[in-house]
């Protein structure tokens, strides 16, 4: 299996995430969907997780400025839902107990390489297309 080079580990940040995108490859190279990650560093750990609250699925921890870090848990900025870097393990808010999906990854000569099967290394940044937390509310109201 081949790793696709990410980032230096030196480039993601202790008190936020880096953001990338996977895309999906097939036999022919081609790529399909895109899939916003944050990579997480803690000192020399880095973890990644794929890009999205698991109370609502549709907000993102990582908007492009990076995720909010507080006392080493990355926070959910729409519900304060909190998340252990090291684990993903959800240790407070709506989803408690819940476990962010991580993406493989891993580190050699100080550079965070995905090595994820079905997935191939997009770009720095997210994909903007892929933003479903801008809109309104979930709930449709007519006036009627």
């Amino acid at each position: 299996m081949s790793a696709d080079a990410i980032a230096p580990v030196e480039e993601i940040p202790t008190d936020g995430t880096l953001l990338f995108t996977m895309r999906t490859r097939d036999g022919d190279g081609a790529t399909d969907e895109a899939i916003e990650v944050v990579l997480s560093r803690r000192d020399d750990n880095v973890v990644a997780y794929r890009n999205y609250c698991k109370h609502w699925t549709d907000v993102r921890l990582d908007k492009g400025s990076g995720a909010a870090v507080r006392d080493d848990e990355l926070v959910c900025q729409r519900h304060g839902a909190t998340f252990d870097r090291e684990s993903g393990v959800c240790t407070f808010g709506p989803c408690e107990g819940a476990v962010l999906d991580n993406v493989d990854i891993r580190v050699a000569d100080e550079t965070v390489y995905l090595v994820e099967e079905e997935f191939e290394f997009g770009s720095l940044g997210g994909d903007e297309s892929r933003d479903l937390s801008s809109g309104g509310g979930r709930i449709g109201f007519d006036g009627v």
